[in-house]
């Protein structure tokens, strides 16, 4: 069977390759603003919408008069950048039609989420990786990419540039997990309580390093706005956050991966972690676990591995149901303390 996988490796660029890195982040960003307010304004005035197609045709017929800037960066940045606006109003259209909670396309902000994504002839070496436009750009480790190679996502956490491979591969059909299954709830205080009475305690990066972060976004504050000491102390804050991410990211990956690896049926609540974001006093603490990241690992992992995941219903009323006889009660009454 085909499956997509995701190679990620940490650039290590010069400061030409720097420059033009950031152009190709920058102009991404552009066209993906530029599409979202050209849609508003026609929309406003025809009542009608557009497509990628159609507004990438407008923008290069608009290069040469208006944006003659962009033809020092790769042509894939721009096209792909209006593939994604056009995909976000289908999600936000689709989300009307089903009564979901899905945001209208906002616009991107510089510094945050900087990335583009480029396609077309991109070869791996064994410590370097050829981009289009961009060229030969040394990788800090060695590169082992097995598959056909569809795009590569370029992105840039504070003072670091990545990119992500997203690679087609052929493999075998996973032989089925053997084991009993297992039933997960999430948590809080513990990460995942298991059907067998096994507790595993998240790690909280956040949490441990938030009276860091608070005393260093303090003396961000205090800065001068524009001053070089400004911007070293923004690295700052941004080199603690990606900190913090990779802390939580490792740890849900060898949490899903061992599960995923060891038993053949994984029943999880499909919780409405949005929902439950909005409660302040639970908000960020609920941030910090990632439960909606650990779910979607495991969407993938069990297909890879050769085991299953089962969603439980949010709306299930498993508190009445008895867990011996099944006898259902009509009314569960908690008793206060």
């Amino acid at each position: 069977m085909k499956i997509n996988k995701a190679y990620y490796y940490e650039l290590d660029p010069n400061v030409s390759q720097r420059i033009s890195l950031a152009q190709n982040v920058g102009c991404s960003r552009f066209a993906y603003n530029w599409g979202l307010q050209q849609r508003i304004e026609l929309y406003e005035t025809t009542k009608e919408s557009t497509n990628a197609i159609e507004q990438h045709r407008l923008l290069n017929s608009k290069k040469i008069t208006d944006f003659p800037w962009m033809y020092e960066v790769s042509k894939c940045a721009p096209q792909e950048a209006l593939r994604d606006l056009d995909r976000a109003f289908r999600n936000f259209y689709r989300g009307l039609k089903e009564g979901k909670k899905v945001g209208f396309p906002s616009p991107k902000r510089r510094g945050v989420h900087d990335s583009c994504r480029l396609t077309g002839s991109i070869k791996v070496n064994e410590r370097s990786i050829q981009l289009p436009r961009l060229g030969v750009i040394r990788t800090k480790e060695r590169t082992k990419v097995k598959g056909r190679i569809l795009s590569a996502t370029i992105s840039r956490q504070a003072d670091r540039w990545f990119v992500s491979l997203t690679v087609e591969v052929e493999v075998d059909s996973p032989k089925p997990v053997q084991g009993k299954p297992i039933g997960i709830d999430l948590g809080l205080t513990s990460f995942i309580t298991t059907s067998e009475n096994e507790k595993v305690a998240p790690p909280k990066p956040l949490n441990k390093a938030l009276k860091k972060l608070k005393r260093i976004s303090k003396q961000h504050s205090k800065k001068q706005k524009g001053s070089k000491n400004r911007r070293k102390s923004a690295l700052k804050i941004g080199r603690q956050h990606r900190k913090i991410r990779n802390q939580r990211v490792d740890f849900l990956h060898k949490l899903s991966s061992k599960l995923a690896k060891t038993k053949p049926v994984i029943v999880v609540e499909d919780l409405d972690v949005q929902g439950l974001l909005q409660k302040k006093q639970l908000s960020r603490h609920i941030a910090d676990v990632g439960w909606s990241s650990f779910i979607r690992m495991l969407e993938y992992k069990t297909k890879w591995y050769g085991s299953t995941l089962v969603k439980a219903p949010r709306r299930f009323a498993s508190s009445k149901l008895c867990s011996g006889c099944h006898f259902k009660k009509k009314d569960l009454l908690f008793q206060q303390l």
